[in-house]
């Protein structure tokens, strides 16, 4: 019994471990070697899995050698390779882990410098290249993963669909392009399809991937992430039902889509999908609607994003019904009135964006309530309260923003009460008083963003204020457009840790200080607008790091050498006009950087052009205005512009011919000012052009008729934001683009974030001829337009009522003709026209706008009405429009001017010759007295030059001379005859000559 007893004991110990070992190998992610039934030898993945890697291999491109473990050798186990996971029990492949990049969350708020970094790092490791069938071998592949990437604009291979075993599929942020397959719905197995951000890298194209329906996801049951976002859906107007098919959805993301109807029909009569946790259908265009009601039902939402879709009107009530929400974004719609009280019972939001909305009113009290919040984003509303004392309680916020909007009074102390702090956004507001103390004590605090307000401070108190723990740590300072005075002191060199600082447009006076040179990690310094004198080349010396300096429009002066700018490899982008500065350089100079953005406008550059420009192979925009050139153009130079979306070369003595530049497609918004100078050369089309500034030269020839491809004037949309000296921008910075001097309503302005509204055409000064072409007339979003001082000829163009923008129009100083049409009296924007010194006839037409001008604007022509004097009753300006003046018979326009003046004259010639023709003694009276007449005329005549004649000396040559001179002549001819020869013998007397002649 007890052998039996010790026997079962034994068994029963052997199934306990038994047991437990199976455990321990399902538990285990790495199961060790006892787990297979194999001996303790290692497990080598599959032969064939490894070839079909390096047939896979052979068509990527790799630029960084990623993948260099992927050997040919038969030695090498592919279990080991880069990016490969393989079954440890079987050694078939199962992942494959080729993501290039992976994005930096917000909960790292990195400068926007150390993100361009890491953008370049990422670009140089991306794979490209095409995608190999050879992937259908890895029959165990599960999880495939190759986003962010650079696959050039291929389409997704159809073959995908049939690698069944795939639970994970991601391809996002990979330059794919095209229709996405069908195919793509035969994977019943997977979980994970994201095909998000995809277009081609190269040129940049919105929805590069599509679809024609969404029926293919009805054969993914087990689908739990969908993200589709920047894919086109515009023609999948069953989106909701198909997607409605997906029980076991967590997740969806359909992100700028091109969903243009909420709910399309017919509406799902429930929602299956109800499990789901996370819903993105940020950036479509549901305009004019609300939130639809069916989004109220998803009461698991855990995260919740409708920004950018223009819903209307209050935030629903039923919002209060998504208790589980954390993260909720309504930014950049047209929400109204105050924020509903009902957002309170979201207590569990740790997220909350309702920036760019129309809110309004105090920040609602009741939004001290969400004690959970670590990100709250009110920006661009229109609160008008003082900042909340409740709102220092938040000792967990870690982002703050309140920017553009009305809030009013100081900052308290109890700001210092935010020890999470990451961000704090208070910018344009009507803040005014100091920046307290308390700040410098916010440990973690990387980005403060003052600009736009009104501080009573000098910028050494403000220094001095943030001094601190907080100074330790500061990554972004925004100073700018503050009111700012006093001088840069040595206390900026205490804020070691600085990448981007901004204290442009303010009233800073002062030389630079030298330690400047202790931060050392600044990427970006942003000092324009001020009155800082001395010299910056210390800044280029000292600041290795330095990518992006805008110090224009300031009193610094001196030289630039080259040596200058031995440490400034990493600049990108230098703006430092308006400033008196000389840059003498070698003819054969190399810059040590490639630049994107150039303005030295005011510089002493010339007199040669500077050569070095040419190797400036990426600049997008170049300002050379004022520099004193008197050169000739480089045709190299204009290799340049095939990229440029700013040029300014005006005011200086540059001659030669322009080409046909071809400016880069891509941009709405480009500028040309290449005005003030000596080009004899017509330019032609220009696309996407917003701003062009030819005048004072001498272009000759023709308004080309290709102006009508202005298509960003076409139209009188505008950007909503400012031209940028960077090719984007981040929530925290930006580099807005300086100034830009243009001449409208024949004013000099200038302009600086609002220059994306500006749209006007400046060929002034120049000898272009021939007829303004009708093409002008279609830029409808034109609002100037300077054509003055040539010599075009014919008509104003009939529809020239078309430029429904216009504001101002100059085509004074031409050879203009006709009638001004009557379309331009439906110019309602007008508010400057100048069409003197033209040959304009006819009646001014009648219009608010045109009655309103001064009259010097009409004068040298035939013109009348109001408001010039003339009411047009004379002659030879009345207007033959009238028809008080005119009748049609069988079709043809009679003017009864030109009748009664023949007329007049048939009358008129037999009134006279008549009675002559009748009356035989009228007729030989007064033909008698013609002959009488004629006798006297001839003797006269006769005896006249026969003395100059025959008396060919000194005194008579003066007589000769003086009977040249024809008045004499025609006196003694048709005027009394006794009279002028006793005048003529004066003369003679005078000048000894013979008196009896």
């Amino acid at each position: 019994m007890t052998s039996q007893i010790q026997t079962l004991t034994i068994k029963s110990i052997i199934i306990i471990a038994a047991t437990l070992t199976l455990l321990l190998c399902l538990l285990t992610i790495h199961p060790p070697n006892f787990c297979t039934a194999h001996s303790n030898s290692e497990v080598r993945c599959i032969e064939s899995d490894r070839h079909a890697l390096l047939n896979f291999k052979q068509h990527l491109t790799d630029p960084s050698n990623r993948l260099a473990s992927w050997a040919s050798a038969s030695d090498v186990d592919c279990c080991h390779w880069v990016g490969v996971l393989c079954d440890n029990r079987t050694g078939h492949v199962l992942q494959l882990h080729l993501r290039s990049y992976y994005p930096l969350g917000e909960e790292l708020l990195i400068s926007y410098a150390y993100v361009d970094f890491q953008q370049e790092a990422h670009e140089r490791s991306r794979f490209g290249g095409k995608i190999n069938p050879s992937l259908l071998d890895l029959k165990h592949l599960i999880y495939l993963d190759l986003s962010y990437n650079d696959f050039g604009g291929i389409q997704i291979p159809k073959f995908l669909g049939s690698m069944g075993s795939l639970r994970y599929l991601n391809l996002s942020h990979a330059g794919f392009v095209g229709l996405i397959p069908h195919q793509l719905g035969n994977l019943s197995n997977l979980q994970y399809l994201n095909l998000g951000d995809n277009y081609n890298n190269n040129y940049y194209y919105y929805y590069s991937l599509y679809v024609k329906n969404l029926q293919w996801l009805s054969g993914l049951p087990l689908l739990q992430h969908l993200d589709l976002s920047s894919a086109n859906l515009s023609k999948a107007s069953d989106w909701l039902q198909e997607i409605n098919k997906l029980p076991s959805l967590l997740e969806l993301r359909l992100s700028d889509c091109a969903l243009s109807g909420f709910i399309p029909s017919p509406i799902p009569s429930s929602i299956n999908f109800s499990s789901l946790t996370t819903l993105d259908l940020s950036d479509n265009s549901f305009e004019n609607t609300s939130i639809p009601f069916w989004v109220f039902g998803l009461h698991n939402l855990v995260s919740l994003d409708l920004s950018d879709n223009q819903f209307q009107g209050p935030i629903p009530v039923h919002l209060q019904n998504l208790t589980s929400l954390r993260h909720l974004d309504l930014s950049y719609n047209q929400f109204q009135g105050p924020i509903p009280v009902h957002v309170q019972n979201l207590t569990s939001l740790s997220h909350l964006d309702l920036s760019h909305n129309q809110f309004q009113g105090p920040i609602p009290v009741h939004l001290q309530n969400l004690t959970s919040l670590r990100h709250l984003d009110l920006s661009d509303n229109t609160f008008n309260s003082s900042i909340p004392d409740w709102l220092y309680t938040f000792s967990h916020l870690e982002f703050l923003n309140l920017g553009s909007n009305y809030l009013q009074g100081t900052i308290s102390s109890s700001i210092g009460n935010l020890t999470s702090a990451i961000s704090i956004d208070l910018s344009y507001n009507e803040l005014e008083g100091k920046v307290p103390r308390s700040l410098g004590n916010l440990c973690n605090l990387r980005a403060i963003i003052l600009s736009g307000n009104k501080w009573s401070q000098e910028i050494s108190e403000i220094f001095e204020s943030l001094l601190g723990c907080a100074s330790n740590g500061l990554e972004i300072l925004d100073l700018s457009n503050a009111q700012l005075s006093g001088q840069l002191t040595a206390e900026l060199g205490q804020f070691k840790n600085l990448v981007s600082l901004s204290l442009a447009y303010n009233s800073i006076s002062g030389p630079i200080p030298f330690s400047i040179g202790n931060l050392s990690s600044l990427r970006s310094l942003y000092l324009e607008s001020n009155q800082i004198n001395g010299t910056f080349t210390q800044i280029l010396g000292q600041l290795s790091k330095l990518e992006s300096l805008n110090i224009g429009l300031n009193m610094l002066e001196g030289v630039v050498l080259e040596v200058h700018f031995v440490n400034s490899m990493r600049l990108k982008t230098l703006v430092a006009s308006q400033n008196r500065l000389t840059l003498e350089v070698s003819d054969n100079w190399t810059p040590p950087f490639q630049l994107n953005h150039l303005d030295l406008g005011s510089w002493n550059l010339g007199p040669k052009f500077p050569l070095w420009l040419c190797s400036q192979r990426q600049l997008l925009t170049l300002g050379i205005s004022n520099t004193r050139i008197l050169d000739a153009v480089p045709p190299s130079f204009w290799n340049l512009t095939s990229q440029l979306t700013y040029l300014n070369i005006s005011h200086n003595q540059i001659y030669g011919e322009i080409p046909h530049i071809p400016l880069i497609l891509s941009s709405s918004e480009i500028i040309i000012d290449m005005s003030s100078n000596r080009f004899k050369e017509e330019l032609c089309s220009l696309t996407s052009l917003q701003i062009l500034d030819l005048s004072h030269n001498k272009l000759f020839g023709s308004i080309p008729k290709c102006v009508h491809n202005f298509s960003a004037m076409a139209t009188s949309n505008s950007s909503d934001h400012p031209f940028f000296l960077l090719s984007w921008s981040t929530e925290y910075f930006s580099a807005p683009f300086e100034s830009q001097l243009v001449v409208i309503k024949g004013k000099h302005l200038e302009y600086s974030t609002t220059l994306q509204l500006v749209k006007i055409i400046d060929l002034s000064n120049n000898n272009l001829s021939r007829e303004i072409p009708e093409e002008v007339m279609h830029l409808k979003g034109l609002q100037s337009l300077n054509l003055s001082f040539n010599i075009l000829t014919g008509r104003i163009p009939k529809n020239i009522g078309d430029m429904g923008s216009v504001e101002s129009i100059d085509f004074s100083s031409n050879q203009l003709s006709g009638q001004i049409p009557q379309s331009m009296s439906s110019l309602t924007f007008l508010s400057r026209l100048n069409l003197s010194n033209n040959n304009l006839i006819g009646r001014i037409p009648s219009s608010t706008q045109l009655q309103s001008l001064n009259a010097f604007n009409f004068f040298g022509n035939k013109l009348c009405g109001p408001p010039l004097t003339d009411n047009c009753t004379i002659k030879d300006v009345q207007p033959n429009i009238e028809n008080k003046e005119r009748k049609v018979f069988s079709g043809l326009v009679v003017d009864w001017f030109y009748v009664f003046m023949a007329l007049g004259f048939v009358v008129g010639f037999w009134v006279v010759l008549g009675p002559l023709l009748l009356n035989r003694q009228w007729r030989v009276l007064y033909f008698q007295f013609l002959d009488h007449q004629g006798y006297k005329l001839r003797g006269v005549v006769t005896q006249t030059w026969q003395c100059c004649k025959n008396r060919n000396n000194e005194n008579d040559a003066e007589i000769v001379f003086a009977f040249g001179r024809g008045a004499l002549v025609c006196r003694i001819i048709f005027s009394s005859f006794a009279q002028d020869i006793a005048e003529i013998k004066e003369l003679l007397k005078q000048k000894g000559g013979d008196v009896d002649c």
